[in-house]
């Protein structure tokens, strides 16, 4: 287990830090540090930035994934837009998150209610070298789809 290092804002008073729902939790609950009394709606369609009202310090080495929440997704059609969004080790800004409504129907997103999830990920980072070859294998440059497929199906 690592250090978190996390910065409450004003606006996100009262609210919990991050933390996981059960034992085996792979992701810590971000809630919505929207204002009191002023929910924010999303119509079908609509996206927005939610903020956390949280700052933190990811340890070097790692990231945050922000990843949807299973339970928004399939109840009401709402997802995170660009899954997962990434928290580099380096960014110490305040944390939004970036919410879409797949439904057919407007989503009221409240004060202190649960949107996403924080998995803290180890990082390698790689050196990019140029060379004239690649080495080959059996699936060589098949792309999309070009995996798990049996000759003559569809």
């Amino acid at each position: 287990m690592i250090e978190l290092p996390i910065r409450r804002l004003p606006h996100a008073e009262g609210l919990p830090l991050p933390a996981y729902a059960t034992q085996g939790a792979a992701g810590l609950d971000l809630v919505a540090a929207l204002p009191a009394g002023q929910p924010l709606t999303l119509q079908p369609g609509a996206r927005a930035a939610v903020p956390t009202g949280l700052e933190m310090a990811i340890p070097a080495g790692f990231e945050g994934q922000v990843r949807p929440r299973s339970g928004l997704a399939l109840k009401r059609g709402v997802t995170v837009l660009n899954a997962p969004g990434t928290i580099d080790a380096d960014y110490r800004g305040e944390v939004a998150v970036i919410l879409i409504n797949h439904g057919g129907e407007p989503v009221t997103i409240a004060r202190g209610e649960r949107i996403a999830q924080l998995v803290v990920a180890a990082v390698v980072q790689a050196k990019p070298v140029a060379v004239a070859d690649l080495d080959a294998t059996v699936r060589g440059a098949g792309g999309f789809g070009s995996t798990g497929l049996s000759s003559g199906s569809g």
